[in-house]
């Protein structure tokens, strides 16, 4: 225990008291006070807007817009009008000539704002030039004069940050999808263009706002350094956004006290001190990296030692939502294809770094990287001695694991690959690829290891298992016999193959419930336990094909689909009939991960589309059809026919827009068109290969990928 004399009292009194003056002595005055408001409010508005510019990478954008207002304020100076006016016009017409010049596909969006940037720039210093009164003025529009801050300006501030509020909740969800993909916000229904004008438009609104307090040159420091810095603590839009305001609001406060001591421009500290926080945080942030967040409070603890504590406290470290143990964390999609030949060989795609790992029988230890050749009919390495030899007929995933059947037994592979969606962001994980073990098909408890005979064979000409779905809880693997087997998904983030029980239906896992479609038609939502729950009205009759949207749940049954959706906590169903009477049903849903259009096969002669949003179906005629897929609304049908050659649709007129001959012959095994956000997977079986195909750019083949076995079977994970 630390005792301190009378004396010792009274001198850290005193030094407590003459820092508390120093600290707050500015303050006192009410110009600093009015800049204090004004920078705080500031801050918060350039955290709405600044962070999106961070996220989406859009400083060249701000930096331009902020030199943009040059014009603007010198012809509002000229004419005696407001500045702020001036420049909210000038702003204005800059943001409307990049959004014009970048719909042109001759040169990139950064091209048109360069452009912009230098002419308004220019136009605004031959302005400034030609007349002698702007000395003065020109440097505090280029660098502010927060300390002359009025208490109207302090009103425009806050009616500024309620617009800006309003702009980033409303546009919230569109402003994440655009983010992420602008097909993905188009096929979401989210509007893509009308979002990126409105980010344009709050960028420019906190750009316009913020320039009388830190001048043109210094808003865009305000404007990135507190987002880029909050970037470092979390990775959650609306948490980076406070902690931005916060740092912003310190920033203000720490810039205000230096100036007044030190005799410095208030505005350039309060934006060097915001720079400094993001160099502090990166520096925080790359210790903690390498000694973890502990090592860094324990760090943090040492000066307190001498206080008198005798203990530091030890802090865990919370893990991220979705975090499984072994598991790294990554900043962008870790997505793999795990292919599989009729003898049992299985192989993981890498298609980050394009490396192939064998996935061999025994222990999960025994899976080895080989390399790959891009090139179409390059070299394969030799196959692997250690390979299973139990015939395979049919694989499908679940977004990280793939379900191999082989005989009556069912493989699990772990790809080591997933993404963890909390809608507004997610979380990308990588592991160990690795073989869990295997399972009998008609057991409903007992777990054998890797390499497990096969029982109860599958009936020729059988695929075995059908489609998986899963969630935080339960794994639900899909039979060709209408049952589904659920696995316990914690076991196998761990490591073990274990099931809870059968259920003679389709069981999907949707909103935290298991929902059943059975042979009967009836259509059952259950509670996790298994317990019999609410029937549905919309029935199903002869169900066969299911899928997973953002929307819901798809069945596909005999007369159309039915579709099971959460509305105001409440699980309901809803038909979609065929258009017409038809033989040519949907028995097997193809789509990208989250997509409300679904697409399947209508018979050997043709395709059919179902939109979920819209609830319609669409058949499209093409001969000979053995595989098809879409990446969602406004892309276009890919469809493989029996001769090799890939074919680009437009859904709406149903003609074709392009083709390849992908092929060297016709389709041998069983052919997949997998689909995500960025690219197509189609596996060749005689030619040994996967291609990657940029399904936007006139199905250009990006990469090959060559094998030393036949992908008859495929599933792509990490999506």
């Amino acid at each position: 225990m630390l005792h301190l004399t009378s004396i010792e009292t009274i001198i850290i009194f005193s030094i407590s008291s003459r820092a508390m003056d120093w600290l707050f002595a500015p303050f006192e005055v009410a110009f600093v006070q009015r800049a204090l408001w004004g920078g705080l409010l500031v801050s918060c508005v350039c955290a709405l807007a600044g962070t999106w510019v961070v996220v989406r990478g859009m400083a060249f954008l701000g930096d331009a817009m902020a030199h943009g207002m040059l014009p603007g304020v010198a012809v509002a100076a000229l004419l005696g009008g407001n500045l702020m006016i001036g420049a909210a016009i000038s702003c204005t017409a800059m943001a409307a000539g990049v959004s014009l010049l970048s719909r042109g596909k001759r040169f990139a969006p950064d091209t048109a704002i360069g452009l912009l940037f230098v002419g308004m720039l220019a136009t605004g210093v031959i302005i400034v030039s030609r007349s002698q009164s702007f000395a003065v003025d020109l440097t505090g529009f280029l660098f502010g004069d927060v300390l002359a801050v009025r208490a109207v300006d302090l009103w425009y501030l806050v009616a500024a940050l309620g617009v800006a509020l309003v702009v980033a909740v409303l546009g919230h969800r569109a402003f994440v999808a655009l983010t992420f993909d602008a097909r993905k916000a188009h096929t979401l229904g989210l509007r893509p263009k009308p979002a990126h004008a409105a980010l344009v438009g709050l960028v420019t609104l906190a750009i316009v706002a913020s320039f009388h307090v830190v001048g043109t040159l210094l808003v865009f420091g305000l404007l990135i350094a507190p987002p880029a810095a909050a970037v470092f603590w979390s990775n959650r839009v609306p948490v980076v956004m406070a902690i931005a305001a916060l740092i912003g609001g310190l920033s203000t406060v720490g810039g205000l006290v230096i100036s007044w001591h030190a005799g410095t421009a208030a505005g350039a500290t309060i934006a060097a001190v915001a720079v400094g926080a993001f160099f502090v945080s990166a520096l925080v942030s790359a210790v903690r990296e390498r000694v973890g967040r502990v090592g860094v409070v324990a760090l943090a603890a040492v000066p307190l030692v001498g206080c008198g504590a005798t203990e530091v406290p030890v802090v865990e470290e919370a893990a991220p939502h979705g975090f499984v143990a072994g598991a790294e964390e990554m900043s962008e999609a870790q997505t793999r294809v795990v292919v599989a030949d009729g003898a049992g060989a299985v192989r993981v795609i890498d298609l980050s770094s394009g490396g192939v790992a064998t996935v061999a029988a025994g222990s999960p230890e025994s899976v080895r990287a080989q390399p790959h050749s891009s090139a179409p009919g390059g070299a394969a390495p030799s196959p692997s001695s250690g390979d299973q030899k139990v015939s395979t007929v049919g694989a499908v995933g679940d977004g990280r694991f793939a379900y191999l059947s082989s005989g009556g037994s069912i493989q699990v592979v772990d790809s080591g690959a997933w993404t963890v969606d909390h809608g507004d962001h997610r979380h990308y994980y990588k592991a160990t690829v690795r073989e869990i073990g295997a399972i009998a098909a008609t057991d409903t408890g007992a777990t054998t290891g890797p390499g497990a005979a096969s029982v109860s064979p599958v009936p020729e000409g059988g695929r075995g298992v059908v489609g998986a779905y899963s969630d935080a809880a339960v794994a639900s693997v899909v039979l060709d016999s209408g049952a589904s087997i659920l696995f316990d998904r914690p076991a196998l983030d761990g490591g073990v193959v274990q099931t809870q029980r059968r259920i003679e239906g389709i069981a999907v896992p949707y909103a935290e419930r298991i929902v059943v479609a059975d042979s009967s038609g009836r259509v059952e939502v259950r509670g996790r336990d298994g317990v019999a729950g609410r029937v549905q009205a919309a029935t199903c009759p002869q169900p066969r094909g299911q899928a997973v949207t953002r929307r819901g749940v798809v069945f596909g049954c005999a007369d159309g689909a039915v579709v099971v959706a959460q509305r105001e906590g409440e699980v309901v169903a809803e038909k979609i009939p065929f258009p017409a009477q038809t033989s040519d049903r949907a028995s097997a849903f193809t789509h990208r991960p989250g997509s409300t259009t679904l697409t399947a096969l209508a018979g050997r002669d043709g395709v059919w589309t179902l939109d979920i949003r819209k609830k319609t179906w669409a058949r499209v005629a093409i001969s000979g059809a053995v595989a098809v897929n879409t990446a969602g609304e406004g892309s276009p049908l890919l469809v493989l026919t029996r001769d090799g050659v890939l074919h680009g649709i437009d859904p709406g007129t149903g003609t074709e827009t392009t083709r390849t001959a992908l092929l060297a012959g016709p389709v041998e095994g069983d052919p997949v068109i997998s689909v995500d956000p960025e690219r197509a997977y189609i596996n060749d079986s005689r030619a040994r290969t996967v291609h990657e195909i940029a399904y936007n750019d006139n199905l250009r083949v990006a990469r090959t990928f060559s094998l030393d076995i036949a992908p008859s079977l495929m599933v792509e994970t990490g999506l």
